[in-house]
């Protein structure tokens, strides 16, 4: 049975189909079969890549087996997108970040080619992520279950008012809360929406979940880290046009009474990086430390 790669790509990258180019025939060249989502097959044959060796499924092959390979063409939406739909079920995800950013894509545009190589050579090295699973229940009964990597928000309306809720950690009842809405961060999602709302940075390794406020209404009350070993719950005590968030792309409208419940999931998210990556000198390149 041949090799199988589940390819995840940003459509409206200008940069796609050059990259589609560069990526793919080192893969076609050794039997890889590659399976990718329909909105992908204009790119494909505008690439000059045989369109026999491309099989277009919009579950990416969820029937089959664990793919051995997920890549990643695009920036870190759309590797949420892959750790979604096939990192959560053990493919390690390879990105290739098509823009600026890409805290997770960290393998630059024109480094695409030598990328593929290394992962070929066998010389890149797996970075396993926690995840965060998160459950929304109602009335005594579970409506929603998904494991995330970057965050679960829970959050307000543009027009709504301020919400009321209470946040448990643990055993611990960590009491209740008035503000836009609530974060809670993987590491990995330490750098995205929690950054943005004040959170601090954690290094992928930790084993631990930031807790971010957005915009809350007493100004002591602040992003706080929290073991990632003890289970978190939000209860919406009073909101109006309210809505859970998962990774930024899945969404759920909540009611008052609803409660929101995150833990540590079993599964890992699994990256892989070149040799030597320093997560400092990422941080410096992305946020521009240093620069005046």
């Amino acid at each position: 049975m041949p090799q199988r790669l589940i390819l995840v790509a940003k459509v409206k990258s200008p940069h796609l189909g050059s990259t589609l180019r560069e990526a793919l025939p080192p893969f076609l060249e050794r039997g890889w079969a590659v399976t990718a989502e329909p909105s992908l097959g204009a790119a494909w044959e505008q690439a000059g890549l045989p369109q026999d060796r491309l099989t277009l499924d919009l579950t990416l092959g969820a029937s089959e087996p664990v793919a051995d390979l997920c890549l990643v063409l695009g920036g870190d939406g759309t590797l949420l997108h892959a750790a979604r739909h096939a990192g959560m079920r053990g493919t390690p995800i390879l990105g290739i970040n098509l823009g600026s950013l890409g805290f997770l894509t960290a393998h630059p545009v024109s480094e695409a080619a030598a990328t593929v190589r290394a992962f070929l050579a066998g010389t890149l090295v797996p970075d396993r992520r926690p995840t965060l699973e998160v459950e929304l229940w109602r009335d005594g009964g579970r409506l929603a279950r998904q494991t995330v990597l970057n965050d679960a928000v829970v959050a307000k309306g543009a027009l709504a008012r301020i919400m009321d809720m209470h946040l448990r950690v643990g055993s611990e009842d960590a009491g209740p809360m008035k503000a836009d809405g609530l974060i809670v961060a993987t590491p990995t999602g330490s750098t995205a929406y929690a950054l943005s709302a004040g959170g601090p940075i954690l290094h992928p390794s930790l084993e631990a979940f930031v807790i971010a406020p957005i915009c809350p209404h007493t100004l002591t009350l602040r992003p706080s880290v929290v073991p990632a070993a003890r289970p978190i719950s939000i209860t919406l005590e009073e909101a109006e046009d309210a809505h859970l968030t998962l990774d930024g792309q899945v969404g759920h409208r909540l009611l008052p009474g609803d409660e929101v419940r995150l833990r540590q999931a079993q599964t890992r998210i699994t990256l892989l990086q070149r040799p030597g990556l320093d997560f400092f000198a990422l941080l410096q390149q992305k946020l521009h430390w240093g620069d005046r």
